[in-house]
Formats: structure tokens, sequence, C-alpha cells
């Protein structure tokens, strides 16, 4: 069985390596220099090997001590986010919510500024990394497509769709058909392979019916719908969007839908929760909260759907 390094000096090291040296790292923990200078011996000697070179008047990590850093970083790391986790359970009025990431930021967000204002004692949690399971500590988990967690309640929330969207400054913006698009940059997102890609540029044109005689180039490609929303608002070209992430966009002026064709997303985005998490209150009013607000943006976007199918058939 192997031993461990003393704790102690592994909390000085990982602070020495992200200091980038030995006086900020006293500095920044409290301590002395010479304090700082024992446990890193401590901790070499503990290893069997050093960690650090001379670098003029600077000690420096060395490759195997910036090796061994990039773990203990990623250890102390989870020790925070463990440790965030227990102080969040300690608190009654606590709802923790972890989602999508752009969903999150675009969409669900800017919305509970509103049920917020409700309870104000309620501490929330809005989890962008999408945590895989509810045993994480999540009361409820917001993803896209169908869920095959067993034993867990699941919710359809809202189907959402695509469509183009860009900034009303975007230069040499003169689009009457499909194919006037292609006379700009186009903005593609693939989140692949942790999340599903939406409808590509290629699926959108065919959708259209629109004749395309030239290649459809995408130069520019994000992994995140949030950043490719932004560069479309920067006026960097135009992209294909979820409707529910841009709607405050266009209504504030900074977006514009050049050409109404919406092509609407396989799956439905799925709220997920453990069969114990409605006994608290706050859970309960934010699920019937967040219920209401989907059955709110499945009507928009439905009748943007309408508004295309109309289009079609004149």
């Amino acid at each position: 069985m192997s031993l461990l390094p003393p704790l102690r000096s592994l909390q000085v090291f990982e602070a020495v390596g992200h200091c980038g040296g030995i006086s900020h790292a006293a500095k920044h923990l409290g301590i002395s220099i010479g304090a700082v200078s024992q446990q890193m011996h401590v901790l070499e000697e503990a290893l069997g090997l050093s960690l650090t070179h001379k670098d003029g008047q600077r000690l420096r990590l060395n490759s195997n001590g910036q090796r061994f850093h990039a773990r203990c970083t990623s250890a102390f790391e989870e020790l925070r986010l463990a440790t965030a986790e227990v102080q969040r359970s300690k608190n009654p009025h606590n709802l923790y919510v972890s989602a999508l990431p752009s969903l999150l930021s675009k969409w669900l967000t800017p919305l509970t500024y509103e049920w917020e204002k409700q309870s104000e004692t309620l501490t929330l949690y809005l989890d962008s990394t999408l945590i895989e399971t509810l045993d994480e500590g999540a009361d409820f988990l917001i993803s896209y497509g169908e869920s095959l967690e067993s034993g867990i309640h699941t919710l359809a929330l809202f189907q959402d769709c695509v469509v183009p969207a860009c900034s009303p400054h975007l230069k040499g913006l003169d689009v009457s058909s499909p194919a006037d698009l292609l006379n700009q940059p186009l903005i593609t997102i693939d989140s692949r392979p942790k999340f599903d890609a939406p409808p590509s540029w290629e699926e959108w044109f065919a959708a259209t019916g629109a004749q395309i005689e030239q290649p459809i180039t995408v130069l520019r490609s994000y992994s995140s719908s949030g950043l490719a929303i932004q560069a479309a608002i920067d006026a960097q070209g135009v992209v294909l969007a979820h409707y529910s992430m841009i709607e405050r966009d266009i209504a504030a002026g900074r977006l514009l839908i050049p050409y109404c064709h919406a092509i609407q997303l396989s799956s439905p985005y799925q709220l997920r929760w453990n069969p114990n998490t409605l006994d608290k209150p706050q859970c309960r009013d934010f699920h019937r909260w967040l219920v209401a607000r989907s059955k709110e943006q499945q009507q928009r976007t439905d009748e943007l759907l309408a508004l295309n199918r109309r289009a079609i058939l004149n």
C-alpha cells in the first residue's frame, strides 16, 4: 500500500506552483519563506525526487514538478468542490440546478431572477458543468434527449428549434432567399462528443428547398452555443441558433432573424430529479415555476414553427 505525502506539504506545493515561486506562495499562505521551503523539502523527501530547479534567483517547478502539480491541482479542486457541496447541503433553503451550459446562461439564468425574488432566504446554485448523475448532489438536472437513469423522475420541458440569427449591423446584409446567406460568414455549433450537435447548415439549406449552386463553407465552429451566439452579436457572421437562447437578444435588438426558416430539434430538453427532491418546499416551487416557463417557451416556439409552415405553403 502506497503512502501519500503529508497533506500540508501538498497544499504548500500547490500554492508554489500557482504563485510561481516560494516567496509569493509564502505571502499567499500567510507563512514564512522558510516554512514554505521546509514543506517543499518534506514533499521531495517523501517522493524521492526533486520537483524544482533554480532559475536565476527564483525556484521554479521542473518537468516532474509540473506534471505532479497538475494532478495535485485537480485533486485539490475536487476537495474544494466536495467541501462546497457539503456547505450547500447544510443550508435548508439551498437549491442546486445543473444544466446544459448555454441553455443555463442564455435561457434559464435570466428567468431565475424573477423566481428568486419570491424568497429572500433562498440560496440558488446554478452549475453549468452538467454533472452526469443526480448522485453528485444536484436537486435537478436539465439535459437534452432521453434520460437513461433508472429510478429517476423525468419530465420533458420543451422542444426547441434552430433558426439563422445575426447582428443587424452585419455588413452587406441583404437577404431575400436562403442562398443569400452564403454571402455571409456562417457560424456553426459542434459540441460533439459531449453533447449531440444541433442541425447543421447543410441540413438547414436542404430543409428550405432552395437550389444551392455553390459549396456551403463554414469557417468558424464553436463547441458552445453561447459563444457562437456572442460571435453573431458581434457581427462576425450568421449563426444557426437555438430559438430559446436568442429570444432576449432579438427583443433587445442585438440579433435578428434574416430568413425565417426553423428546424425543430429531434428531442426535448429533459428535467430530472430524485424521488425525494420534491420533499423540499423550494424544490416543489421551482419545479412548478420551471414547468410553467417551459410551457410558455413551447408556445412561442410552436408559433414560430407555425409561421414557418405557413410561409412554406405560400
